[in-house]
Formats: structure tokens, C-alpha cells, sequence
């Protein structure tokens, strides 16, 4: 390919919509399924149950502090898949693609999928590209879907949180939504902060090697913490209480949340997960995912006080109680 930008004879599904293929695609996606370029993809047979999932990202812009919209798209499927319990194994990749982007910029996102893919020991088996008129969309819009399995004996559900039950989360909230805010207005922040985009499967099946029984596992993307909180209790039908104090806040996320009006507690994350589980378990589930560096920070922020009405409280530093609702709106369009 000689050229230095997509034209929309790159999706006329001739001679170079297969020159991308070939050149680019298979270069950085390389593995024995994909390579036979049929229309889909044949897998092989297995006795585990199933996970299946999709999602679309047009993240604006598309490179920021920690990531790009390539391995966003691949974290991202990775780790719905694995708030299911399962272990990520097939994908296939989606691209549309404004007339007039570089190939030198379609060639790092695909790099950085590739990587991603490598890391999580995903596959991408199949596919399909598409070039849109100059205008009809900005820049690059990626989907993903994503196949893996789940051991038998693994029962996730967002309608099983149990009361008593304690809720861990991972490590800090909010640095997804900060980051991408400051790329975007190229806001001069006193210290960097950088995406938490990451694949969770790996931490998730260290969790699971402590104990089957966690109930509920959820990654607070868009809506943060607070909505996908409220979204497990009005599932599971179930009072959650939170601790202020205990919710993970870093301090360049936290002043600049003040400054510009934002609630952490809303903000997008894409490293993040909530689990619920028993309290018998829970210390040696945060010892275990203390030992990984997506889980060092690890720790338990609530539980569940009572079942048979969906609301979610947070108890504040100075010792009050509010209802913690849902995300009304969009704080922060074009994130994920």
C-alpha cells in the first residue's frame, strides 16, 4: 500500500479492501482461523459453557493518556466477558472508518489491538472493515465480539448479590474519565493522569481460584461506580450501603473532579471491576488480588445491608447518609 490515507476504495471490497486486509490486518491479527479468510469463523467444539459479548467504541480523541481506541476495544470485551466468570478466547474486529484518516494512525490502533489480544491470549477470528464518506463519522468507530468460556461450576449474575455480602473494588475510580477529559480539552493538570484501561480476566481467575462464590462481579464503564452499583441492586433487589472514606480516590482525580464540577463517583473507568461476594472470603480474595497489579490497591468499600428494596446509600466522611441514585444524563460524551 502505497497510499498515506483511507480512501473509500478501500472499502469497495476490491483490490484494496484486500491489499488492507492482507497487509495490514493479517499482518498485526495473525493466527490459523482468520488466515483462511472465510466468511466466519469455524471453531472448535468445547464442553464449557459459553460467554458471549459486544460492544462498539468511538472514544474521542482516539489516542489519550494510557491507551488508544484499539486496545480500549480489546480491554473492553475482555472484561465484559470476564465479569461473566468466563475466559476470554475469540473476537472478531469491526472497523469503520472515516474517509481520510492515515493508515499510519490505522496501523498503531491495530498494533495496539494486537497487543492487547496477545496479553489476554484473545484471538481474532473474524472481521469486516468499512469506509464512510469524509464527515459521516470522526475518524474511527470499532466493534467488537468476544467469545469465552466459563467453568461449570462458576455462577456470576448481577441478580445474585446476597445481603451480607461485602463489595471489593479493584483499585482507584475515575482516572478513565479524567484522562480522556484532559486529552480532549488539553487541559495542563499539575500531575498526569493516566487511563486505567487493562484486561481484568487474568485478576478475575485469581479471585476465582479463592472461591466460586462470588455472587456478582460488574466493570463500572460508563456511569461509574455509583450507576453500576445501583444497576446490581435493582437487579438483585437489594440495599447497598457505601463508605465514602473507603472508596478509592486519587487526588489529582479527586481536585480536579472539584474544579470542574465532576462526582468521581460517575466517572468512566475501564480497569475497574465490583465483586460481591461473602465476607468469609473476602480477605483472602484481597490478599490474592493485592499479589496482581491491576488488584495492589484493592479493598472493600460496602455491602449489603438489607434485600427487598433496590436503593444504594453512601455513608459520608462527617457521618450522613445519601441516597446515591443513578447517572442522569452524560457527564462526559464519546468516552468508551
Amino acid at each position: 500500500m502505497t497510499d498515506q490515507i483511507i480512501t473509500l476504495d478501500y472499502g469497495s471490497g476490491g483490490k484494496l479492501t484486500n491489499q488492507l486486509i492482507r497487509s495490514l490486518f493479517l499482518k498485526y491479527f495473525n493466527n490459523s482461523i482468520l488466515n483462511q479468510l472465510h466468511d466466519g469463523a469455524i471453531l472448535p467444539q468445547t464442553k464449557k459453557r459459553i460467554a458471549f459479548s459486544t460492544d462498539s467504541y468511538t472514544v474521542s480523541p482516539l489516542f489519550f493518556n494510557g491507551g488508544n481506541i484499539g486496545d480500549l476495544a480489546i480491554h473492553g470485551t475482555v472484561n465484559d466477558l470476564a465479569m461473566c466468570g468466563a475466559i476470554p478466547k475469540y473476537f472478531s474486529v469491526s472497523f469503520l472508518i472515516e474517509e481520510g484518516v492515515t493508515l499510519q494512525t490505522l496501523e498503531q490502533i491495530t498494533c495496539s489491538m494486537a497487543e492487547a489480544s496477545r496479553r489476554t491470549g484473545v484471538e481474532i477470528v473474524t472481521g469486516d472493515t468499512k469506509v464512510v464518506n469524509k464527515g459521516d463519522i470522526d475518524g474511527i468507530f470499532i466493534n467488537t465480539t468476544g467469545i469465552g468460556f466459563i467453568d461449570n461450576d462458576v455462577h456470576i449474575h448481577p441478580g445474585s448479590a446476597q445481603v451480607n455480602d461485602v463489595i471489593i473494588v479493584n483499585g482507584p475510580i475515575g482516572n478513565h474519565g479524567i484522562s480522556i477529559l484532559a486529552s480532549r480539552e488539553n487541559l495542563q493538570l499539575e500531575e498526569n493522569v493516566i487511563s486505567d484501561t487493562a484486561p481484568l480476566a487474568e485478576l478475575v481467575q485469581e479471585m476465582l481460584s479463592v472461591t466460586k462464590e462470588i455472587h456478582v462481579l460488574r466493570d463500572p464503564t460508563r456511569g461509574g461506580l455509583a450507576t453500576a452499583l445501583n444497576e446490581i441492586a435493582q437487579s438483585s433487589q437489594v440495599e447497598i450501603e457505601v463508605l465514602e472514606e473507603k472508596i478509592p480516590i486519587d487526588t489529582m482525580v479527586r481536585d480536579t473532579c472539584k474544579i470542574l464540577g465532576y462526582d468521581p463517583l460517575y466517572l468512566a473507568n475501564e480497569g475497574k471491576l465490583i465483586a460481591f461476594l461473602p465476607e468469609q472470603f473476602a480477605e483472602k480474595a484481597l490478599r490474592r488480588m493485592r499479589g496482581n497489579k491491576l488488584g495492589e490497591q484493592a479493598t472493600i468499600i460496602g455491602r449489603v445491608i438489607a434485600s427487598g428494596r433496590a436503593e444504594v446509600f453512601l455513608k459520608t466522611d462527617i457521618g450522613g447518609k445519601r441516597l446515591l441514585g443513578m447517572l442522569s444524563g452524560e457527564q462526559l460524551p464519546r468516552i468508551c
